[in-house]
């Protein structure tokens, strides 16, 4: 008997996009070599599913089905209702650089107010740059074999391209902004940042929606490198529209003696993934990563941390909280490796996540590689519901349910969020998870 193997549907539908947009993807020559390799590599191996272990618990065969289609350059009309967006952000006092539909705005960015040491240039125009030979790096990685990064690889459209000289302490956050304006499309974004030696820079993302912008994905990547002796703040805040999907990945390298810490919360998008692989590339670096998800309806929050100890001497702490209400999933997935060399590493991890109906689901999986013998690591996991007598003290104090509820919750997900080191970010997170609150229903 002949058996004919047909793609799945989802396959054959993301070949015909990636045949549609290629006209309109920067680059050329050994650009789109990269970006042809990339794409085969996805189309072999598909949307990740449930059977790739990392993958187990977002099953995106299930839950995306199929790339959207590439979004159209923004005109005048979405670039208005990208400047409404723009102005009503919590974040202010900011170096905001916007990307509307995965394309660089600078008439809605503060390019001018860059301060002295940045440098700035558009993912666009330097794939673009016929004589740069080196241009077409920017679209490889062998920090990870993800096929998610191999898409983003084929599809990048634009993106933010940093410098930080050495030396150079930021007085504001450079603001990265992600504006969706289009319903039923999918952008792809990749910036990258390198921080010099001795800097200290505050970098903000938010993802947010455009009045009127539903059932989009956002496809985003972050490369960034630390010189040695940096001080890194990264705040991530995903507010994507509720039937939005969001995947998002961050690849990271610390040099020596580099500080380190992020922070994300996710409150928006129907599904949404952030990954982040972190290698320690020099001694006696610290990282410090927290993340909170605040999920209700049906959302799916995924948040997977990898991190690589490579060298000696280097400390690692994860916090990461969930909220979990109604029909909502979240996942956490933490890694740590700890390779032969990497002697003397002090790595901790802790999740927990607080489920608030009995239909609501959290899967936490912390995970330990260890090949070397003289390191302090430990993980650990919970997963419970509001404590009953801390609820009945609160009550018995005047204090209606949802606010008894809402005090504690707040409490909850507060040591995550104390991590963030600039008051007003961290002020920003506290209001966002205050709106999510004033939403339950």
């Amino acid at each position: 008997m002949n058996v004919a193997l047909v793609k799945p549907t989802s396959d054959r539908a993301s070949g015909e996009s990636f045949a549609a947009a290629r006209s309109r993807l920067p680059g050329s020559g050994v650009v789109s070599e990269v970006r042809e390799a990339a794409f085969a590599e996805f189309s072999k191996r598909g949307l990740p599913h449930r059977r790739v272990e990392e993958w187990k618990y977002t099953d995106l065969r299930v839950m995306l089905r199929e790339v959207a289609p590439l979004a159209v350059n923004p005109d005048e009309a979405a670039l208005n209702r990208a400047a409404a967006a723009v102005a009503s952000l919590d974040v202010t006092d900011t170096c905001k650089l916007v990307l509307v539909d995965g394309s660089f705005a600078p008439h809605l960015s503060d390019v001018a107010s860059l301060e002295a040491g940045v440098r700035l240039h558009t993912l666009r125009e330097i794939l673009e740059t016929a004589d740069n030979s080196t241009r077409a790096d920017l679209l490889r990685t062998n920090a990870t074999s993800d096929v998610m990064v191999a898409l983003n690889a084929a599809m990048a459209t634009d993106g933010v391209v940093l410098g930080v000289d050495n030396g150079v302490a930021l007085k504001r956050p450079i603001h990265i902004v992600h504006i969706a304006t289009q319903s039923n499309a999918a952008s792809f974004t990749r910036s990258l940042i390198k921080i010099g030696e001795g800097a200290q820079v505050t970098l903000v993302e938010s993802f947010v929606a455009a009045p009127d912008a539903k059932s989009y994905q956002v496809h985003d990547a972050l490369v960034s490198w630390a010189g040695d002796g940096a001080n890194v703040h990264h705040v991530r805040l995903v507010e994507d529209a509720r039937d939005a999907s969001n995947i998002s990945t961050a690849i990271v390298t610390l040099g020596a003696k580099t500080q380190f810490n992020s922070f994300s919360l996710t409150s928006g998008s129907a599904l949404s993934r952030y990954q982040a692989f972190v290698r320690f590339g020099g001694e006696e670096a610290v990282a410090n990563i927290n993340g909170v998800n605040l999920l209700k309806d049906r959302q799916h929050g995924d948040t997977t941390l990898v991190l690589d100890h490579m060298v000696p001497h280097c400390d690692s702490r994860e916090v990461f909280r969930a909220v979990v209400d109604d029909r909502a999933h979240s996942v956490f997935q933490g890694r740590i490796n700890v390779h032969p060399d990497a002697q003397k590493t002090d790595a901790k991890m802790m999740t927990r996540a607080l489920l608030l109906s009995d239909e609501a689901e959290a899967d936490n999986k912390p995970e330990l590689e260890i090949f070397a013998d003289d390191v302090q690591c430990g993980h650990g996991a919970t997963t419970g519901a509001l404590d009953d007598s801390l609820l009945f003290y609160l009550r018995a104090r005047g204090l209606p349910e949802k606010e008894a509820q809402a005090l504690l919750i707040q409490a909850f997900v507060g040591e995550a969020m104390e991590s963030i080191a600039d008051e007003q970010l961290r002020e920003t997170a506290v209001a966002t998870a205050a709106r999510w609150l004033a939403t339950r229903g």
